[in-house]
């Protein structure tokens, strides 16, 4: 989608817009967002991050999916500048951004060129995780950003983490709670869902900021631990140079095994050798590898569990 079909529907009589989830935990799906709330999302990024008439957004993502969507609406709130950029991972910083929204995938050229960093005030990386190796590079390139947490439903993030943290805090007028489940529930009196309920496993620290511990229907009971997949990937990123997710697998002996899914064809023996090697805690170790070809990813390059 380019900027010119967004703005015909936003601009159009309808009192919604009409969005797509992006499929990485599930089929995508259509939905129908009400401008109002992506008016009231808009509204609590701006005064986040100071944004006013004389801002500047970069926006090097494709106008179908939301991040883009809403850096729009954040200007036409504003009534500042928006920079429409090409959607490539080879982005080019050759002027100032008050904030600059981009995909894992388009971090390392950021982080290859650290004189950028003084051009870019906020950057905001969402639409999936930043792997911990990607964001100490952009720390060290001095970057000052972001790391976001919210869906589609929400219309964009509801809260951010700031590069090298571990804590999520809300945006503006948005306040959370947990479920019996542990699971995060949003509250955003500002939007109509009012209050909308995750399946993302979280540790409430008070009623605006959490730490993020996985999905829920993702967890893994083995030997009678609770184990998140996503927790366990970021330990293994540094150490693995591949594609790769973890999940679990019924066993007899431990109810659910906890299973290393890569992309290609490698050696068990040396990946075992390398985890081994640096994760002490052995409840946290694969009981086995599986390879595949290629992982199956949604559109917008998510790893689709399997």
């Amino acid at each position: 989608m380019e900027l010119s079909d967004f703005l015909i529907e936003w601009n159009n009589e309808a009192t919604y817009v009409v969005a797509h989830t992006s499929g990485s935990t599930g089929k995508p799906k259509e939905i129908r967002l009400p401008k109002d709330d992506m008016r009231a999302s808009a509204r609590a990024t701006n005064q986040f991050f100071g944004i006013g008439t004389d801002a500047v957004l970069g926006i090097p993502l494709d106008f179908g999916y939301i991040a883009a969507k809403m850096m729009v609406v954040r200007s036409l709130e504003a009534g500042c500048e928006l920079v429409p950029m090409a959607v490539s991972n080879n982005i080019d910083i050759n002027r100032r951004y008050t904030l600059l929204s981009v995909v894992p995938s388009q971090t390392a050229t950021l982080a290859a060129h650290p004189e950028w960093s003084r051009r870019v005030e906020n950057l905001l990386v969402g639409g999936g995780p930043l792997s911990p190796a990607s964001e100490q590079a952009l720390i060290d390139a001095g970057y000052r950003g972001y790391c976001s947490y919210g869906m589609t439903e929400t219309c964009s993030h509801v809260a951010l983490r700031t590069f090298g943290e571990e804590t999520y805090r809300a945006m503006p007028r948005i306040e959370f709670s947990v479920d019996d489940r542990g699971c995060l529930q949003i509250h955003a009196q500002d939007f109509s869902f009012g209050t909308l309920a995750t399946n993302d496993a979280v540790e409430l620290l008070d009623s605006t900021s959490f730490r993020w511990l996985g999905r829920a229907d993702n967890a893994i009971i083995s030997g009678g631990v609770k184990i998140h997949p996503e927790q366990v990937e970021a330990l293994y990123a540094p150490f693995l140079n591949c594609q790769f997710y973890v999940k679990g697998e019924a066993d007899e002996k431990w109810g659910q095994a906890l299973v290393l899914v890569i992309e290609g064809d490698g050696s068990d023996r040396d990946i075992m050798a390398i985890l081994r090697g640096n994760v002490s805690d052995h409840k946290l170790l694969p009981k086995h590898i599986q390879w595949i070809k290629a992982l199956p990813k949604a559109k917008n390059g998510k790893i689709r569990r399997g």
